[in-house]
């Protein structure tokens, strides 16, 4: 790319291409004024800079109007395309057509969501939205906020309150937790309890690697405590643990349906007080306006509704 003198250009009034371009079509000073909404004389001073700038007088007078020089015909076929373009660029807004456009987003989430959420979006977009791809980034509530203000990712599905001047958090929805087991494993006769639930251990997700939870402050209050056995920043590991050892695991709601349907688990409301975690989207404000970004977030805010427990 051949480098711009921006000093050079700072010296150019671009105004003046308009003028070039107007007298070009009229050949007129003052059909150009009309057209210009300017005064005769205020044409003709503009006229003046303009063969001054480019030394040449690019418009001469005949009998059939202001007839362009060689030098204005070069002039104007090589700067009507630009200032057309230029034009596009400022006053026409580029839309985003999901059925046409081929567009990469990039969203932010943890596992969990990503197994809730991705499948059902993904069946949407190959009906609505064809030529759009999807790549998910690895991110948990420590991770979203840094990756969000770096603009590594068009939209964030999280939980917690991050909070950033960089970004616009909107609050989706809000949900609860579920234990869950395999029957095969813990036979239990009646409603799970809390002693049934101390009784046994557990697995845990913790994304910086803590073997206590919110839950075990609760757990604490009731005078009791748990045994954590295995601790995994990955709650797609569950599944298979549950199914060979005696052990719960207190997931978010959104991964009991599934779970219990492909792997035959059961599942019960947690025997202590638990907080629900509020769903939310989050992007940079520097995206906010973007048409496809206002497309995605759309989208999701609707999935997220729907799935809503």
């Amino acid at each position: 790319m051949e480098i711009i003198n921006e000093n050079d250009l700072s010296r150019v009034d671009l105004n003046l291409l308009v003028v070039l371009l107007v007298m070009y079509e009229a050949r007129s000073v003052t059909g150009a004024a009309q057209r210009l909404y300017l005064g005769q004389p205020a044409l003709s001073a503009a006229l003046k800079r303009l063969r001054a700038m480019f030394g040449d007088p690019l418009f001469v007078r005949s009998s059939q109007g202001m007839i362009p020089t060689p030098r204005a015909e070069q002039l104007v076929q090589q700067f009507a395309p630009l200032l057309q373009g230029m034009h596009r660029a400022i006053f026409s807004k580029p839309a985003f057509n999901p059925r046409q456009d081929r567009y990469s987003f990039r969203l932010a989430m943890s596992d969990w969501i990503e197994q809730w959420l991705m499948p059902d979006l993904l069946a949407e977009l190959l009906v609505d939205a064809p030529q759009v791809d999807i790549t998910v980034l690895t991110a948990d509530p420590w991770q979203v906020t840094p990756l969000m203000e770096k603009q590594q990712a068009d939209v964030a599905v999280t939980v917690g309150n991050p909070v950033s001047r960089d970004l616009t958090r909107a609050e989706i929805a809000s949900a609860g937790f579920s234990t869950l087991w395999d029957s095969q494993q813990i036979a239990l006769t009646a409603a799970l309890t809390l002693a049934e639930f101390v009784r046994y251990e557990h697995v845990l997700v913790s994304y910086r690697g803590a073997n206590e939870s919110a839950l075990d402050e609760q757990l604490q209050q009731q005078g009791v405590a748990r045994r954590v056995r295995y601790v995994t920043p990955h709650f797609s590991a569950l599944p298979l643990m549950l199914k060979r050892l005696p052990l719960f695991a207190t997931v978010p709601q959104g991964l009991v349906s599934n779970w219990c349907e492909r792997f035959g688990l059961r599942a019960a409301p947690v025997p202590v007080a638990m907080p629900d975690y509020q769903l939310s989207l989050l992007w940079h404000n520097a995206r906010h306006d973007d048409d496809a970004n206002r497309w995605i977030r759309d989208k999701l805010h609707q999935l997220l509704l729907r799935k809503r427990l």
